[in-house]
């Protein structure tokens, strides 16, 4: 069956799903979700790929090959996986080698209960993976969002010969004046110790709808159907999640970013969705700040989820950096 009818086959699908069951019940069933996203996986001509070191299995999907100019390494958010770069990855030239990884613990890449999920930890574990598929034989271009900007603000600041530009989008690790809602709400489930709390993993409609909202300045149809596909995936690994979120929220990581911003060095770009209510976006104008050589650009109409809000902006953005920092003139763009 070729790629062509199983795409007629998702769309039939879906049209008889909407009326019926996605508008009654407001969920996308997870096999449909999968689906889709393995469909977007051909159309973007990406392939997915796994490599072993040291009894540890990394997830990720690469296209193109590594050449003359810097690889881009890509790091998602909490609990969510390599997939949600694959909209912004669509407008990116085909010949340039973008690597999208799964973080520690996240998607297909190994999952360990007892291992820490701090920021520190975490990149460590990037490097291991940087160094097994040797993606530091020149420096590259380092891309995070979220968590996966912690995580990336931290390497640049420790592995500093190994990137040539870092790009952070919406990061968490920054210390601000005031508490979002999101902590908020996360504050209180640690305090009340509450089984039943959806702050993180929603157990039902309702608390979907409540998290999503606090996600996406303009919670569109489809970006809701796609992050209820993320929750369904999570669910099942709830208390991982839950534990990987405590990690990251504890006093050795909460605050790493901005403790060691000012030893990033490189050419720093900072996306901030204007909207945002996990992270303030205050938290632009604090990196920039601290780091010496910095751009910032706000998304008008964006909350937190930049990747699925705004995919075509954020492109452009990343692709206009990348091409400034390595000197690639507009005529000499890769193909």
């Amino acid at each position: 069956m070729d790629l062509t009818m199983i795409k007629t086959m998702i769309r039939v699908t879906l049209g008889i799903l909407s009326t019926p069951l996605i508008k009654k019940y407001d969920k996308l069933p997870s096999l449909i979700f999968r689906l889709m996203m393995w469909i977007k996986r051909q159309k973007r001509g990406v392939k997915v790929k796994h490599i072993e070191n040291e009894g540890y299995s990394f997830s990720y999907f690469s296209r193109g090959e590594p050449g003359p100019h810097p690889s881009i390494l890509m790091l998602h958010g909490f609990s969510l996986n390599k997939d949600v770069w694959l909209n912004i990855i669509k407008l990116f030239p085909q010949d340039l080698h973008v690597v999208c990884l799964d973080m520690p613990g996240h998607g297909e890449t190994t999952r360990l209960m007892g291992e820490s999920y701090t920021a520190a930890a975490q990149a460590k574990r990037i490097h291991q993976f940087v160094e097994c598929i040797e993606l530091n034989k020149k420096p590259f271009h380092l891309v995070g969002m979220s968590m996966g900007g912690m995580v990336a603000g931290l390497y640049a600041a420790h592995y500093p010969s190994e990137i040539c530009c870092l790009s952070l989008l919406c990061p968490a690790g920054l210390k601000y004046p005031t508490e979002t809602d999101f902590f908020a709400r996360f504050r209180d489930m640690v305090y009340s110790r509450d089984p039943t709390d959806g702050t993180l993993i929603p157990v039902n409609k309702e608390q979907a709808e409540d998290l999503l909202k606090l996600c996406l300045s303009r919670p569109s149809f489809i970006n809701m159907q796609r992050l209820k596909g993320y929750l369904d995936d999570r669910r099942p690994h709830k208390m991982f999640f839950i534990t990987c979120f405590l990690d990251l929220s504890s006093a050795e990581s909460r605050y790493i970013l901005h403790e060691n911003m000012r030893k990033i060095r490189v050419p720093t770009q900072i996306i901030w969705g204007r909207e945002d209510k996990v992270f303030d976006s205050t938290g632009a104008e604090v990196l920039a700040t601290g780091i010496r050589n910095s751009q910032v650009h706000m998304l008008e109409e964006c909350g937190h989820f930049i990747a699925l809000e705004k995919p075509m902006k954020s492109a452009k953005l990343l692709l206009e950096f990348y091409n400034s920092v390595c000197g690639i003139s507009e005529d000499k763009k890769l193909a």
